[in-house]
C-alpha cells in the first residue's frame, strides 16, 4: 500500500546523490561533467557519448573526443557550463585542471550541500504527507480499518526517519570528503 511512496523517497535519495557527485571537491571526479550536453550533429548529446573521459591524475580530467571535429563543440560546452574550469585543448584531447579549493570556498560548499539535504528532507516530507493523506481518504472511503490506518501510518513514519537518516549520513559524508584536504 505505501510502496510507491517508499519508492518516491528513494529516487530523492538517489537525485540527492546525483546532484552531490556533480559538485566538485577538490579532486577530479568525471561526474562534474555528467550534466554537460555537446552540440553532436544538431543534437544535444552527453559529454560521455562523445568522446573517453579520464582521471589520469588526482586533479586532472582529460577528454578524447571520438571525433577530432568535436574539441571545439566540447569546450565550448564546458566553457558554457557551471563546472567553473577553463578546458585546455591541445588539438588531441582536452584537459581540465582543477585547482586546489580555499578554505572559504569548501565551507561555501558544505553550506551548499546542507542546503540540498535540507531540500531532499522536505522532499521526503512531502512524499510522508502525500501518503499519510492518502491513508486517511482510504479510511474515510472504508478501504481500511482504524488500526490499518494508525500501522500504516506508523510504517509511513519509520520510512520516513530511515531515508532522512540517510540524508543525513550523505550530508556528512559529503561535507567530510569537502573538508578533507
Amino acid at each position: 500500500m505505501i510502496e510507491k511512496y517508499t519508492e518516491k523517497m528513494q529516487k530523492t535519495i538517489d537525485n540527492l546523490e546525483r546532484e552531490y557527485n556533480s559538485i566538485r571537491a577538490g579532486r577530479a571526479n568525471p561526474h562534474v561533467l555528467d550534466r554537460i550536453k555537446v552540440d553532436y550533429y544538431g543534437t544535444p548529446t552527453p559529454l560521455q557519448q562523445v568522446g573517453n573521459i579520464t582521471v589520469p591524475e588526482p586533479r586532472l580530467i582529460t577528454i578524447q573526443p571520438w571525433e577530432p571535429s568535436m574539441l571545439k563543440v566540447i569546450e565550448k560546452a564546458i566553457l558554457q557550463s557551471d563546472v567553473g574550469i577553463n578546458p585546455s585543448n591541445d588539438g588531441k584531447m582536452i584537459r581540465l585542471v582543477f585547482p586546489e579549493l580555499t578554505e572559504e570556498r569548501r565551507k561555501d560548499l558544505v553550506k551548499d550541500v546542507k542546503k540540498k539535504g535540507e531540500q531532499a528532507k522536505v522532499a521526503i516530507r512531502n512524499v510522508r504527507r502525500d501518503a499519510n493523506e492518502f491513508l486517511k481518504k482510504s479510511n474515510k472511503a472504508g478501504d481500511i480499518t482504524e488500526d490499518d490506518l494508525k500501522d500504516q501510518q506508523t510504517k509511513v513514519q519509520k520510512e520516513t526517519d530511515k531515508f532522512v537518516g540517510k540524508v543525513d549520513e550523505a550530508i556528512e559524508k559529503k561535507s567530510k570528503e569537502i573538508l578533507t584536504v
